[in-house]
């Protein structure tokens, strides 16, 4: 909690407003609250809740089954007491609730990091209720579990972010330790770290014992999934676990670091100098109505002490404050850390012990977050009162969002990937291999391609290609580049630089008498190859430009089929406006074309590219992938004039039209149908 809430009258913040639900007056919150203590052998008959006064060091739990045939107890932000929760029609797969240990899947590329920010006013002197914090517990050691179609958000952590309590008193902490109770039960990998509130001090780390220190010791968190180390005062804790088969670390920080805890958080993450490191800490960071984010003084002295010199840090997540706010800021590195804030103990119900899920997916390389209260939603939504219905979900832009991280990229300077070795060209001469070229013997990265070089076929069958340019041509056209698709067997390519209106370019070409040329494929092939567009790629001025090509049209091969149009190439591999991929041909059993479409391709990364024909259909695969729009026609081979096939160069009506832009690397061509596992990415 932020401290210039910590004052003013008692029950309400500075401004007068509610500082947490009527737990002790008639409505249906404190109706809940009083079947929570008597159901938790709490409560007399005929004793009310305040005769608790502090409630001592009585045991917190949840409220027992209803009686026989009676109603199931309310916990407070239903429409009425009695209320009914919501039932899930099956039983619920779990990783907790007794049903088993906690066991996230550590090579899924989908996973999920939970945190809960401030839940003081859930423990709050005698106003003890932990039951929401126990719904989103139990959500956790589900595993964030859909109980429409079962599958899971895949859970590997939980942090809380501090103030666990309101006073740091002894009893608070005794109904704080039977609800994490659940956690340890179930070997589940969580951190918890200490607020203001948790240890009512401006002091630092080195504070000694306290009831939070009692509650969350060393030995507790060493028994922890994933536990890794603590700070010799206690107060710190670094946890380590698996997920999309790699480390990743979560640094748990006190509110105050002294000096020492300063030097063992950056020890721990220099004793792990490859993994990727989340920071959770109570005050970093706070933000004004609008959500944008910036640091707090005490922050800035976290930023220049720990996050900034050390680029593993790529996200930070704090509570203390509201409102909710994030930004993005550049580390001495020059990588982004994100930077949020995420505390909801101003609304309804202290927060209703409301969660954030951050959703990882490494293949989509997006961090999908969320915040709800799994409390509110167990509820039935006919039941749930006007101000939990409002609460269930919180959808703002700093509420539910995504972060774009492309992680290989963010994780490079510390943890980069093993680059694929290049491959011998012998390896890639598959049975009935025709052509193969690849671009990683010619001179330096940004080396002009002069005019007499020769590209071998190193498929040894004379398909060798030759450099032709388009008339006015500058030299530079065409470059060597030492740029490729990370699974590419040969590491280089080549940088064509062609425009129209006027059309100019360097592009290559089969010799007049290459073998490749007369080829008719009937019984099937497989063409393949890399290829990269800039970020610079226009559609105005590269639209319907092919990697590879077929000179002679289709009206010259007798072809005047629906769809025919006489000046097109008889084969060509092209790129749209959108830019999508399309394989147009004109097959020998059929008198028009037969066309292959892919999807809008990304700018600036590299793609592989393949189309499969096995004598009868064409199918076009991207990163090894079927696309969707492959004709259901029977296609038999290539019709062919017998001319030089094309790289990078496009004919229209027999002239050159159009000169590719962009990166081409290796390129197979097949006379066969190959499998997927057979495709040079393999």
């Amino acid at each position: 909690m932020h401290d210039i809430h910590e004052s003013g009258p008692a029950g309400s913040s500075e401004c007068g407003c509610p500082r947490t639900a009527d737990l002790d007056g008639d409505g249906p919150a404190a109706a809940g609250r009083r079947r929570f203590l008597r159901g938790a052998g709490l409560l007399g008959a005929g004793v009310g809740a305040a005769g608790l006064g502090m409630l001592g060091a009585a045991p917190a739990q949840a409220a027992g089954p209803a009686p026989s045939g009676g109603p199931e107890p309310s916990d407070g932000p239903g429409a009425a007491p009695g209320q009914a929760r919501k039932a899930s029609g099956k039983e619920q797969k779990g990783k907790g609730n007794g049903k088993g240990r906690w066991q996230p899947d550590p090579d899924a590329r989908r996973f999920t990091v939970v945190v809960m920010p401030d839940t003081q006013y859930l423990f709050d002197q005698d106003r003890i209720h932990p039951a929401p914090v126990e719904a989103s517990i139990r959500y956790v050691l589900d595993g964030g579990v859909n109980r429409e179609d079962g599958t899971d958000d895949n859970i590997v952590f939980l942090a809380h972010l501090g103030d666990v309590t309101e006073n740091g008193l002894a009893a608070e902490y005794a109904a704080v330790s039977k609800v994490f109770g659940l956690l340890d039960d179930a070997g589940a990998a969580y951190g918890v770290l200490a607020g203001n509130h948790d240890v009512r001090s401006s002091t630092d780390d080195r504070r000694g014992s306290t009831p939070y220190l009692e509650t969350f010791s060393k030995e507790r968190a060493a028994r922890t999934s994933g536990y890794h180390s603590s700070s010799p005062d206690g107060y710190n804790t670094c946890h380590v676990f698996t997920a999309a088969g790699r480390p990743w670390m979560v640094l748990s920080l006190d509110w105050r670091l002294s000096d020492e805890g300063f030097a063992w958080a950056n020890a721990v993450i220099a004793a792990n100098p490859k993994v990727p490191v989340i920071l959770t800490t109570h005050d970093l960071a706070h933000a004004d109505g609008g959500g944008r984010a910036e640091l707090s003084a005490y922050g800035r002295k976290l930023w220049e002490r720990l996050i900034s010199g050390n680029d593993q840090i790529f996200l930070t997540v704090n509570g203390h404050y509201w409102p909710p706010g994030r930004t993005v800021l550049k580390n001495k590195a020059g990588h982004d850390v994100h930077v949020h804030i995420t505390n909801y103990q101003d609304r309804y119900y202290g927060g209703a012990a409301m969660i954030r899920a951050y959703r990882f997916d490494l293949d989509r390389n997006t961090v999908d977050v969320s915040t709800f209260s799994p409390w509110i939603q167990e509820i039935a939504a006919e039941e749930r009162n006007t101000l939990a219905a409002q609460q269930v979900e919180l959808t703002s832009d700093v509420d539910r969002f995504s972060l774009a991280i492309d992680f290989d990229r963010r994780f490079a300077g510390f943890a980069p990937v093993p680059q694929r070795p290049s491959r011998r060209p012998a390896g890639l001469l598959v049975r009935d291999t025709v052509a193969y070229w690849r671009f990683d013997g010619g001179a330096g990265d940004g080396t002009a391609v002069t005019a007499q070089q020769v590209v071998k076929d190193l498929a040894g069958q004379g398909n060798d290609l030759y450099v032709r340019s388009a008339p006015g041509t500058p030299e530079g056209a065409l470059t060597w580049s030492a740029d490729h698709h990370p699974d590419q067997p040969g590491h280089g390519s080549l940088l064509f630089r062609g425009t129209r209106s006027p059309v100019h370019g360097t592009y290559l070409e089969t010799g007049p008498t290459a073998p490749l040329n007369r080829e008719t494929f009937e019984r099937g092939f497989t063409v393949e190859a890399f290829c990269r567009l800039p970020a610079d790629w226009d559609s105005g001025r590269s639209r319907w430009s092919a990697l590879l090509s077929r000179w002679g049209t289709a009206g010259e091969a007798g072809r005047s089929g629906p769809g025919t149009d006489a000046d097109e190439p008889v084969v060509t591999l092209s790129l749209s406006e959108a830019p999508a991929l399309q394989w147009c041909v004109y097959p020998l059993n059929q008198t028009g074309a037969s066309t292959c479409w892919g999807h809008q391709l990304p700018l600036d990364r590299w793609w592989h590219v393949a189309v499969v024909n096995d004598g009868k259909l064409s199918r076009m695969y991207v990163d090894g992938c079927e696309v969707a729009r492959n004709p259901a026609t029977p296609a038999v081979g290539l019709a062919t004039l017998g001319r030089p096939w094309m790289l990078g160069g496009y004919a229209y009506a027999g002239v050159l039209d159009k000169v590719f832009h962009g990166y081409v690397g290796d390129v197979r061509i097949v006379r066969r149908a190959l499998r997927v596992r057979e495709f040079m990415t393999a």
